[in-house]
C-alpha cells in the first residue's frame, strides 16, 4: 500500500549562512536508511565545509548555480543540470551567485551527520 508523506522535516544545515533543508525521504522524516531525498534552497553566498561522505548524492538544480569543487577542480551546475558526486570523494558545495540556489539532493544511502564526514 502507497504511505502518504504530508509534510517534510526541516533539518539543519551546515555552513556559513542559514540554508533550508527539507528532508521528505530519509533517516529523519520517514526512517528510511536506503535513501534520502531532500529539497535545499542556499543564498547567495553560502559556502559549507568540505566533506568525504560515505554516500553518492545525486543533485537536480531548480533554480540558481550551485558550485561543486572536488579534487579535480571546479564545477557549476546550473538550474536544468544535474551533478553526480560518488561515495568516498571529497567535495565542497556552496552558492556563489548572488540569487543563491535551489535544488533536490538524493543520498544513497540516506544522509546522516554520521556518514558525511566534513572537514574539521
Amino acid at each position: 500500500m502507497p504511505i502518504l508523506i504530508p509534510a517534510p522535516t526541516r533539518v539543519e544545515a551546515a555552513g556559513n549562512k542559514p540554508k533550508l533543508i527539507d528532508e521528505y525521504i530519509g533517516r529523519v522524516n520517514s526512517a528510511h536508511e536506503a535513501v534520502s531525498i531532500a529539497h535545499m534552497r542556499s543564498p547567495g553566498g553560502w559556502l559549507e565545509p568540505g566533506q568525504k561522505p560515505d554516500f553518492d548524492e545525486f543533485t537536480v538544480v531548480l533554480r540558481g548555480t550551485l558550485r561543486v569543487e572536488h579534487t579535480g577542480g571546479t564545477m557549476d551546475v546550473r538550474a536544468g543540470q544535474a551533478v553526480l558526486t560518488h561515495s568516498g570523494e571529497w567535495v565542497r558545495y556552496s552558492t556563489p551567485d548572488a540569487e543563491g540556489a535551489e535544488y533536490i539532493a538524493v543520498c544513497l544511502p540516506a544522509f546522516s551527520p554520521a556518514a558525511v564526514h566534513r572537514d574539521a
